[in-house]
């Protein structure tokens, strides 16, 4: 087998969509530019011609106590004293009420809206600067890094203000050496509820008696955590709003008169605890202010906001505690916190709302007039509109001061309606788009899908040809690389990678194609089988045909928010029309039933079909029977959805949560069996069909993984399952001991899951080999077969599972000694294999089944039972493309050679996309399960790269799974042929038993291309799917993205559908690059096994 030029092609083609995609999202999901400016104490901004020194006025407020309870809701924050029956989330806090109620002149309560997205880092990044976040910005809450633009933490130093920090860790690396005192505690475990909020209570009142700060900021982890681990509803989140209720008064009791107190949440949660989204449910957190001195002129007006975005806070604390407003700030301050214009003698020192609202229009408009002159992608029109509108204003305002007049009543509400309108333009263009770009990547990946689909159709040639029509596009894109890196050197004196890889990538595709055109003859291999033209490449008949026109209108459906929304469950009707298709198709033709009686035929006038009746009903109740179990997996599956926030009334799944959240303990008791149940018919399924084809009877390092790893790997699963299960209060003396199962069980599933999938790598035979010394003379004397494969050690077995690749050549020798008489002795053995009949198949199904076991153990417990359906539903299609396969070699309408037709390649990549919602995910942020990057590291993690990996593969498990499992699609007709007896595949001899795997040996060419078709065609269908991420899916998810850029819905629907699809396609297609490389493994292992049985004087 020609095992080097296949895996260069399919290298060389995945580069080249990585390419496409890498240039593509560069230019889409750009991050807006930074301005890199600092305001500072002199800066002018107060009316007057001389420069002041703002610093030196004495602020309204010495210091401020910031407590951020992360997660706190608004929901969680407001007190209904008519809810007799208050769920666990409700009625926790109500010191904020109480306070309100009887303190109105000194303290509010608002909703505080966040930004998406409302992930903690970029929160934390928004109330410190006052900028707004873009939508690449969520993929770097793995990895904070310092906030360079200026931000209040930055200007509280700049004044000599001693900030002392206390929590959550992710400041210490946004704000490194920033802090006068830092007590920074791990928080990336979401599933430690106590560790940081317990840190922070040790610290927290003792440094507020002491005189040694002047800006507190305590970061309380609890609320958030319990969310993530058990959700709103759970006992676990009254505990710590109660503790979090204790915390916020023993605070006010030990307030000063010249300190503000500000409680607020970061974000909210969904209705399961997770974050990450614009859900108002996720955006809408609480903000509670208190003084014991009045800082309101009385209690709540109309006037005042019911909602305070997240970014007013940065102007306002600025304010009031006497410092600039940070440089790149668009808040606006929170009026009531000021006097009203003429009434500051209560407040000494402080601002006047107009004052207030000045000096912030004035910030505004210097970072616009800063910002508009870096980068271009302000609109001209509203630009002009805003500058000439705050001249307006600038110009009435100084009138009124110079003139000690009083100022307008609309002069207030004109500069809140102008930072209104700055901060709304600045929202609606930072989402800036690299046209160029993203056409370069649009270009490269249509090409690329392109020269899937003809690598298709031309992997024979290819194959013959030793993979050299490579050579040249590579030498192309390393020179067309290398000369555009040469020019921008010369011309810029820097090199930008992404238009280096966009010349290789580009002109290495053109010449692909110019090489192309020279395949117009039609080749003829070795077996007779021949490449098609190349005219007859894209012709409508070729493209135009049912299997491809399912995932072509998938791709133009994802044009529609509609669509994207609710894919889960139209890729599920989608997997059953086209499973029904194939015997309808079969019928069509009459392949399904046996032909009717022919007279002629019977009378001897016509041969006889190479089939009986018999077999034709065998392999049809065969197809129906497995076409049966598709539908029922495919039924149930649908009971493992999650659901969008689009989706309204949408009730997710209810073996979405751990079974730790669960406070039924019946309940929990069925899950945890259903659980267990599945696992272990998981594990049996995989041992039964390796031990029906012989696979269990050797001793190699496969063998020793199916018979001891692989069932070793399940009850750790289920021990680790009922150890997390276990609630932290039921047996407290062994907490100890539970704590030490939690870290050691699944870090041993992962050890043993490496030590199997390594075995599999090193010993992939799965071959039992015995001899036998001849039984008598006479046929020892004639020339023994060189091997004969079985796949069973019982004498029935033998007889139905013969793989005997020169039996039919011993046969001719036998019948030719008869007729010659020779009786020549010789003892030589013969050779018996068990197990070579399916030799590549069994070590890739056992490779995915152990994988899969890998994958279950990231996902919550419940996922066990949606893992086994995705199993038979991977057994249900194998066998309804066997069936269908043998239903037409046994009427002769097989065309030959082994192609995967591309009606399996479809189903089987739709089925990818339809487990990827059917294991709870969705192509949205908050839909992503966090917690699997605590599995056996329940106290976190040092670095990012690991947790990022476990929540990759927990989040892309289907793609892994199928992709890796791909090549079974090219074994499994032959694993079956074994039911069409003599009759079988039409690509064998006539008469020739059933040889299996065997016949790929016979063929390496046809090997060869036959796997390169099949890897080509699964990357360009995979495409046309929406999650299973094939090159033309992630094409048509770029193009709907691109199409689309302003559109209502970019941001919440089509730029993460884009992200999922990109990051799916890359996982994708590494593990379907594993699952070939294994198949290649395997070939090389029987290539020596069989130098090593027979001498090459008998080969």
């Amino acid at each position: 087998m020609k095992g080097l030029p296949v895996l260069s092609l399919l290298l060389w083609v995945c580069a080249v969509y990585f390419v496409g995609i890498y240039l593509f999202v560069g230019g889409f999901l750009l991050v807006r530019l930074e301005v890199n400016r600092t305001s500072a104490c002199g800066d002018v901004l107060q009316p007057g011609e001389e420069p002041a020194d703002f610093c030196r006025a004495r602020p309204r407020f010495r210091r401020v106590v910031l407590l951020i309870v992360d997660a706190l809701k608004i929901d969680f924050a407001r007190f209904d004293a008519g809810n007799a029956a208050p769920r666990p989330y409700e009625n926790k806090l109500p010191v904020l009420e109480e306070t309100v109620s009887s303190r109105p002149s000194q303290s509010r309560l608002y909703a505080f809206r966040a930004d998406p997205p409302t992930t903690t880092m970029q929160r934390i990044k928004g109330f410190t600067t006052g900028s707004l976040p873009t939508f690449v910005d969520v993929g770097n809450n793995f990895a904070s890094s310092a906030i360079l633009e200026d931000n209040l933490i930055h200007q509280f130093g700049q004044v000599g203000k001693r900030v002392v920090f206390m929590g959550d860790d992710t400041w210490e690396s946004l704000f490194p050496k920033k802090f006068h005192r830092s007590l920074p505690f791990p928080s990336f475990n979401v599933k430690d509820l106590h560790t940081v909020d317990h840190g922070i209570l040790q610290h927290l009142y003792t440094t507020m008696v002491g005189d040694d700060w002047d800006v507190l900021v305590a970061h309380f982890l609890g609320v958030d955590h319990c969310g993530h681990r058990f959700g709103p509803d759970h006992p676990a989140m009254a505990d710590k709003l109660t503790q979090m209720d204790g915390v916020i008064r023993s605070v006010i009791d030990r307030l000063q008169n010249d300190t503000l107190l500000v409680v607020m949440g970061d974000h909210g949660m969904t209705d399961t605890g997770d974050h990450g989204g614009e859900s108002q449910k996720e955006t809408d957190a609480a903000i509670f202010l208190y003084s014991p001195s009045p800082i309101f002129v009385g209690p709540p007006s109309q006037s005042e906001p019911q909602v305070v975005p997240q970014t007013d806070l940065v102007p306002t604390l600025a304010l009031l505690l006497g410092v600039p407003i940070p440089y790149s700030s668009v808040g606006q301050v929170l009026l009531p916190l000021f006097s009203p214009h003429g009434q500051t003698e209560g407040a000494v020192g402080g601002l006047s709302q107009l004052e207030a609202l000045w000096i912030n229009a004035k910030q505004v408009n210097r970072f616009l007039e800063t910002y508009s002159g870096m980068a271009k992608d302000i609109p001209p029109d509203s630009l002009s509109q805003l500058k000439a509108e705050f001249a307006r204003l600038s110009s009435e305002y100084l009138s009124t001061v110079r003139e000690g007049r009083s100022p307008s009543p609309r002069l207030a509400s004109s500069l809140q309606a102008y930072l209104t309108s700055v901060r709304a333009t600045c929202r609606a263009t930072w989402a800036r788009f690299n046209p160029l770009k993203m056409a370069a990547g649009l270009a490269i990946l249509g090409f690329a899908c392109l020269m899937c689909f003809i690598l298709s159709e031309l992997s024979v040639v290819l194959i013959r040809e030793n993979g050299a029509g490579l050579r040249a596009p590579v030498a192309a894109a390393l020179t067309a690389g290398v000369s555009v890196a040469a020019a921008q050197l010369l011309t810029q004196g820097h090199v930008e990678a992404a238009w280096c890889l966009a010349a290789a990538a580009f002109s290495s595709e053109v010449l692909f194609f110019w090489r192309a055109r020279r395949f117009n003859a039609p080749a003829v291999s070795k077996n007779g089988t021949k490449a098609p033209q190349s005219a007859s490449w894209l012709t409508p008949r070729r493209l135009l045909i049912a299997p491809l026109l399912v995932p072509l209108l998938r791709c133009a459906s994802l044009l529609s928010d509609s669509y994207v929304i609710a894919e889960g469950r139209v890729v599920t009707f989608l997997v059953f029309s086209l499973a029904l298709y194939i015997p309808i198709h079969l019928n069509w033709d009459g392949l399904l039933l046996p032909p009717s009686p022919d007279p002629l035929k019977s009378a001897g006038l016509l041969p006889s079909p190479a089939l009986s009746p018999s077999t034709v009903r065998k392999e049809s109740s065969t197809l129906l029977a497995c076409l049966g179990l598709l539908v029922g997996s495919l039924y149930l599956s649908l009971s493992f959805h999650g659901c969008r926030e689009e989706q309204g009334s949408c009730q997710p799944s209810p073996f979405l949560s751990p079974l730790s959240r669960l406070q039924d303990s019946q309940l929990k008791n069925l899950h945890y069996v259903l659980s267990v149940f599945s696992l272990a018919l998981w594990t049996y399924l995989l041992r039964r069909c390796l031990c029906h084809y012989g696979n269990l009877n050797s001793s190699g390092g496969t063998v020793f993984t199916a018979r001891w790893i692989l069932p070793l790997l399940s009850v750790c699963l289920g021990l680790h399952w009922a150890v997390s299960a276990t609630p932290e209060d039921s047996f407290r003396n062994l907490a100890e001991l539970i704590r030490l199962a939690q870290l050691s069980l699944p870090r041993a599933a992962f050890c043993l899951l490496g030590l199997g999938l390594s075995l599999i790598w090193l010993d992939p035979l799965t071959v039992f080999v015995k001899t036998r010394a001849a039984a008598s003379a006479r046929s020892s004397s004639l020339p023994p077969p060189r091997y004969r494969a079985s796949t069973g050690i019982s004498p029935q077995a033998e007889l139905h599972h013969l793989i005997p690749q020169i039996y039919q050549r011993m046969r001719r020798s036998l019948d030719e000694g008869e007729l010659s008489g020779g009786s020549e002795a010789d003892n030589r053995p013969a050779v018996e294999a068990y197990g070579l009949g399916t030799v590549y198949s069994a070590p890739v199904l056992l490779f995915c089944g152990l994988l899969g076991l890998g994958l279950l153990l990231l996902h919550p417990e419940g996922m066990a039972l949606s893992f086994l359906l995705l199993l038979l539903e991977m057994g249900a299609l194998l066998h309804i493309h066997a069936s269908s396969t043998t239903l037409n070699g046994l009427h002769g309408a097989y065309s030959g050679g082994f192609n995967v037709p591309w009606t399996p390649v479809v189903l089987w990549s739709l089925a990818a996309t339809q487990f990827f919602h059917a294991t709870g995910h969705l192509p949205t942020f908050p839909s992503i399960q966090w917690g699997a990057a605590f599995v056996g590291f329940p106290d976190g993690h040092t670095g990012t790269i690991l947790p990022a990996s476990l929540v990759t593969l927990n989040t892309f498990a289907s793609h892994i799974l199928f992709a890796a499992g791909c090549p079974l699609l090219l074994f499994w007709p032959l694993v079956c042929e074994v039911r069409s007896s003599r009759g079988g595949r039409a690509c064998g001899d006539e008469g020739e038993d059933a040889v299996m795997e065997m016949r790929l040996r016979e063929n390496p060419q046809q090997f060869s291309s036959a796997l390169l078709q099949l890897a080509t065609r699964y990357l360009f269908i995979h495409g046309a799917q929406s999650d299973s991420l094939l090159p033309s899916q992630v094409f048509a998810s770029v193009c709907a993205a691109a199409i689309l850029r302003r559109h209502l819905m970019v941001w919440k629907v089509f730029a993460p559908k884009l992200m999922f699809e990109a990051s799916g396609f890359l996982v994708s297609s590494a593990f379907l690059l594993i699952g070939v490389t294994l198949v290649l493994r395997v070939d090389v292992a029987v290539g020596r096994w069989f130098k090593r049985l027979i001498p090459d004087p008998c080969r």
